[in-house]
């Protein structure tokens, strides 16, 4: 019988709760981070370059000064570009440190100063053959470099006693709109002809798994017995090309020719190969049950990164046959 958090006071959070954030520069962490600062919840987010994880003595030293009160890692090889789960392939040792000495080392200097570590994990430590979403206690599996090093670095996460690790749904937000953006030039330059996978995810907005996982840290604050793994994603899963129909649909409200290429957008799915995987949708049911965390929509999200893609080129609150005459070189 899963345990239910307790519910803290934001008066105690706000009080004693500091954190210190590993990989504070990816797009998650950029959210996290505005929400920290918004509820004035104190924290400290070294530059990535102070955080080497071959020099195990620096890191320890930096934390032990930070004296935090949970540690959060979200440092991950692909966070800022999901092209670059390819490029793990052939950057095999920049990977494997980052997705797997890193949280082996921030578990160990954690568990000597018995500190709770929060780690960020993704579905492709799982090989994407599963029919349903994949829930906690599914086998590894991995198909790639990726894969097999975020597999290696939650297994030295888990040895730490009081961990949690999160897995998250695939991510997009106002900090990671790359492919939004490669999809929407595709458009642009095949008139209408965008490929995709024929891959299914589960769409999740970066600010709501920094939600997720602030929500998870207020209850760790509280002494809640919550060790262990949990996913989160968005509310509703799709298939890619699917979910390239929405990008090209909310992208007409902005953009003169993807407006006119409506009619004539054409999605081609090409089969799944490695390391990419077939299915990365995942069960939110524990996370849920545990801590009450609700999935979220992405559609208003999605269209509100869209449109940050125009802000200051196009206005928005015309149509786009009012605007024959405007064009844009955003995307």
């Amino acid at each position: 019988m899963l345990e239910k958090a307790p519910v803290c006071k934001v008066l105690e959070i706000v009080v004693d709760l500091k954190l210190f954030i590993v990989g504070g520069n990816s797009p998650t962490a950029k959210d996290l981070i505005e929400i920290l600062r918004e509820r004035r919840i104190r924290f400290q987010a070294p530059p990535d370059k102070q955080i080497d994880p071959n020099d195990e003595v620096s890191i320890a030293k930096l934390i032990t000064e930070a004296a935090p009160s949970q540690l959060v890692n979200l440092a991950d090889f692909i966070s800022t570009n999901h092209s670059a789960l390819r490029r793990a392939e052939t950057m095999e040792d920049r990977c494997y440190q980052i997705n797997a000495r890193l949280p082996t080392v921030l578990s160990e200097v954690c568990n000597h100063l018995n500190i709770p570590i929060i780690h960020l994990s993704n579905a492709y430590v799982f090989d994407g053959s599963k029919k349903l979403g994949y829930n906690e206690n599914d086998e590894f599996n991995p198909l790639g470099v990726y894969g097999l090093a975020s597999e290696q670095g939650e297994r030295a996460v888990r040895q730490h006693n009081t961990h949690v690790v999160i897995r998250s749904g695939w991510l997009f937000g106002k900090k990671k709109k790359g492919l939004i953006k490669s999809w929407i030039r595709s458009a642009k330059r095949n008139m209408g002809q965008v490929t995709v996978s024929s891959r299914r995810l589960s769409p999740t907005y970066t600010g709501h798994i920094a939600q997720a996982i602030l929500a998870v840290i207020q209850q760790v604050d509280c002494g809640a017995n919550v060790w262990g793994n949990y996913h989160y994603s968005g509310l509703e899963t799709k298939r890619e090309r699917e979910f390239v129909e929405q990008v090209i649909k909310y992208a007409a409200n902005h953009d003169e020719l993807i407006y006119k290429l409506l009619d004539s957008i054409e999605i081609v799915e090409q089969d799944v190969h490695a390391p990419e995987i077939f299915n990365s949708t995942l069960s939110s049911k524990k996370i849920f049950d545990t801590f009450g965390i609700k999935q979220k929509s992405w559609h208003g999200d999605l269209k509100e990164v869209i449109k940050s893609l125009y802000e200051g080129v196009y206005r928005v609150s015309q149509s786009p046959a009012e605007n024959e005459s405007t064009k844009s070189d955003v995307v």
